[in-house]
């Protein structure tokens, strides 16, 4: 009867239970023993034992748990993603206003982020595993390859912005960020005119040679003392610089993969010993003559009006490759008293010099010649006309009529300073060739008509060349034709 009236006022509750499990667990401490405040833990060259490794252990365990985040981690992943959109947005900020052009190229765009977004995953790699120095992580890859790839300004901002973003994620970040910032300009100005692949060894060597000052000024300002510096953490630095050389296979591999030409495949291609340049010289060998004076005049000139000398004289080299094709119909190619223009109509000659560009473009693809060098093949006669034949048509047969377009280049025109440089110098050169008595004056003569010529043919209107430089062109020109054939000036004396 008793049971009948009792109730259960203890009832098992599942949730309840593992609550408070769970809240028992977290309350052990992962700690063991009492270190007091300003207690030495263990000294240098101290041997240590189970009671000295329990405490460092402690001491690992404790700076563990106060890096964890408190509060809400979807809060903490979204205040991260605010700091990371704000770098990029920062990013896209600078591309938009001082490069446009990267701006607008959805390619170039996505090989800044893919180098970004790689160095930040393996930075984030290398905290969850653990590893035993941050510095082991090559961040001088990411200046290297931007600067390689575009230029300085953009691989410094570039570099500043990835060290911001990693700052948050390490320890000691002014200490990192002084480190890295550092490194990286070394990196940038080191490799600042590359023309030879020795530079990459010598680059990283002032890498390393920076990390050495940096690590020892720091270690003498933390330490007091030269004994007292632990030169077993600057290995790390060693590694990293090691690995920053796979710069070089990975500039190579997003070359082929966004179609970007660095100035090291730009310097490769100049190489007169390259296959294609090869053929020119053996099968036109007055054409291989005349671009290779084109690529001195039109380097010059654009290294004093400010572009990429490198990229133009390449450009040169490659301008007249399709000539290869019918070299004895070029005058430059052809043995005195043989003209193969003299069997044939004045139209068919001026459709075979024209066509010297497409087959120039076809040669120059079929060889995976950089797009950036198919530009010069394309513009280097911008529309104009083949003004030898076209006139000759007009004066043999004045009652016909006659299609101008069949006279004429299919274009474009240039359309930056570089390809712009080109086709004055290679209009110049040819037409030097002519002059019967080259001197001071036929010389100056010539370089006014054949530029002022083009500039009212329009053929620079989209060339981003100002009358300045042109002005400091024909005069680089006139110098250096004058130096070619050996033009000596007269002065007059005064009695």
């Amino acid at each position: 009867m008793v049971t009948n009236h009792l109730k259960s006022n203890y009832v098992y509750n599942d949730i309840l239970t593992e609550k408070l499990e769970e809240n028992a667990l977290n309350s052990i401490s992962t700690t063991r023993g009492m270190v007091q405040k300003g207690e030495l833990v263990v000294a240098k060259g101290t041997m240590v034992n189970a009671g000295i490794y329990q405490k460092l252990e402690s001491l690992r365990a404790a700076y563990e748990e106060d890096a964890k985040v408190a509060g809400d981690r979807r809060l903490v992943l979204l205040g991260q993603l605010l700091l990371a959109g704000l770098i990029i947005s920062l990013l896209m900020v600078f591309l938009y206003l001082f490069r446009k052009d990267i701006y607008a190229d959805n390619r170039q765009i996505s090989l800044i982020l893919l180098v970004i977004t790689g160095m930040l995953i393996t930075l984030s790699w290398a905290i969850r595993i653990k590893a035993p120095s941050v510095y082991y992580i090559p961040f001088c890859i990411v200046p290297i390859i931007i600067r390689i790839l575009f230029d300085t300004r953009l691989a410094l901002n570039i570099h500043l912005l990835v060290v911001l973003i990693a700052g948050f994620f390490v320890p000691n970040s002014f200490e990192f960020a002084f480190l890295q910032i550092s490194a990286g300009m070394v990196a940038i100005y080191s490799i600042k005119n590359l023309i030879k692949r020795e530079q990459f060894l010598i680059s990283a060597l002032l890498i390393l040679l920076n990390y050495f000052i940096a690590f020892l000024g720091i270690s003498l300002i933390r330490d007091g003392s030269f004994t007292d510096i632990e030169w077993l953490n600057f290995v790390p630095f060693i590694f990293s610089v090691l690995l920053s050389l796979l710069a070089y296979p990975l500039i190579y591999a997003f070359e082929r993969m966004f179609g970007i030409t660095s100035d090291v495949t730009l310097m490769e291609l100049t190489n007169t010993n390259s296959k294609l340049l090869r053929d020119l010289a053996f099968k036109a060998p007055g054409t291989f003559q005349h671009s290779l004076q084109v690529a001195n005049l039109a380097e010059a000139a654009i290294f004093k009006i400010g572009g990429n000398a490198l990229l133009v004289r390449a450009g040169a080299l490659y301008h007249d490759i399709g000539k290869i094709v019918n070299p004895q119909f070029f005058i430059e190619n052809q043995v005195r008293g043989i003209n193969p223009h003299d069997s044939i109509s004045y139209e068919q000659s001026a459709q075979i010099i024209i066509q010297h560009v497409n087959q120039g473009v076809e040669i120059a693809r079929k060889h995976q010649i950089p797009e950036m060098l198919i530009d010069f093949i394309r513009t280097h006669h911008g529309n104009t006309r083949v003004d030898y034949f076209y006139q000759s048509f007009l004066k043999n047969f004045p009652e016909k009529f006659v299609d101008e377009n069949i006279f004429r280049y299919p274009g474009p025109i240039p359309f930056s300073k570089e390809t712009a440089v080109l086709m004055l110098a290679d209009s110049v050169e040819a037409a030097s060739r002519s002059l019967k008595e080259p001197d001071a004056l036929s010389i100056s003569d010539l370089v006014e008509r054949i530029i002022d010529y083009k500039l009212t043919q329009d053929q620079l209107n989209d060339s981003d060349i100002t009358l300045k430089d042109i002005d400091t062109i024909k005069m680089i020109f006139k110098t250096m034709l004058m130096g070619i054939y050996h033009v000596r000036i007269e002065y007059v004396l005064d009695n």
